[in-house]
């Protein structure tokens, strides 16, 4: 990419559209271009169309998508399915059609099997079943990354695809039921901090092991692959290191200052056992994390008392 290149990123205003836009600032990156959903619906194929077609964009990144955790993608897993692959398709489609350079489609690790052997090389997607729990999210995405294979064979684009591990950042979302795990910890344990209640219950067993990565390093590896990496092959971004849940909550706790209790409920479902992405191709073409989870929740902490809070009922 030019410094000055037309450059789309889809999704800026969540937390890892809104991090490729600070990290290409960072590097100087002068051109781009920014749409709210308010002026763009990226799931109506006629505006994504006219957008492109008014808009000249040279280079995508395709981070919008609708998300959330497991009580979200249990309870509408019509609209997971729906959304994410209707807005991922109308994008790569006008990006193909309108002579996009490169595009960059941000899928997920939940797309691997449920029992994937760990840590999860990039070969081992569709050897086996998914995870039920968000089998309509992971289906949709992959679905975006096949659509880029296909079209890089059929019609020789450059459309390469990035599967992150679980994400957390600045500008994430808090909602009680759609957020993923470690900002509703986060602001659960805030929030009984708050109000001093003696205990936060936690769904599971807290046994379950888990990848996080800080969305700004997310972004920084994102404008990295961008740059030196075309294939048709996905590339896993992660750490590498895995944590307990347990332990997650507990490393919470001690920044956010809580006195009181975590307890777990069994009733409720763990989800996926271990989820741990092999990093090795990432590393291998010159890329490697930053951010330790610990300084990581203690930036998103900072953050949220300046940013979120307020907004809490």
């Amino acid at each position: 990419m030019e410094k000055n290149s037309r450059i789309f990123v889809a999704g800026h205003r969540g937390m890892v559209g809104s991090a490729i836009v600070r990290t290409l600032e960072a590097y100087g990156y002068t051109n781009i271009v920014k749409v709210s959903s308010s002026e763009l619906d990226l799931r109506r194929q006629a505006q994504v169309e006219e957008f492109f077609e008014k808009e000249k964009i040279e280079y995508v990144f395709l981070a919008a998508a609708k998300v959330g955790g497991i009580m979200a993608n249990s309870n509408y897993p019509a609209d997971f399915m729906y959304d994410n692959m209707i807005l991922e398709m109308n994008v790569i489609k006008s990006s193909l059609d309108h002579q996009v350079k490169k595009l960059m489609f941000l899928g997920s690790s939940c797309i691997y099997p449920r029992m994937a052997p760990q840590p999860m090389k990039e070969d081992c997607l569709l050897t086996s079943e998914l995870e039920k729990t968000n089998e309509a999210y992971a289906l949709a995405k992959i679905s975006g990354l096949k659509y880029c294979e296909y079209l890089n064979k059929q019609y020789k684009t450059d459309f390469i695809s990035v599967m992150p591990t679980n994400l957390y950042g600045i500008n994430d979302n808090y909602h009680p039921e759609n957020s993923h795990v470690l900002p509703a910890l986060l602001q659960r344990i805030h929030l009984a901090k708050k109000n001093n209640e003696p205990v936060v219950t936690i769904w599971g067993s807290g046994k379950p092991l888990r990848e996080f990565l800080y969305a700004d390093d997310l972004a920084d590896a994102c404008v990295y692959l961008m740059n030196h990496y075309s294939g048709n092959e996905t590339v896993n971004i992660g750490t590498g290191k895995e944590i307990a849940i347990n332990e997650l909550a507990e490393t919470i706790k001690k920044i956010v200052g809580y006195q009181g209790e975590i307890v777990y409920d069994l009733s409720k479902p763990d989800g996926t056992p271990r989820k741990l992405l092999d990093v090795s191709k990432l590393e291998s073409l010159g890329w490697k994390y930053k951010t330790e989870i610990s300084n990581g929740i203690k930036l998103v902490y900072e953050d949220y008392l300046i940013n979120k809070e307020h907004h809490i009922r």
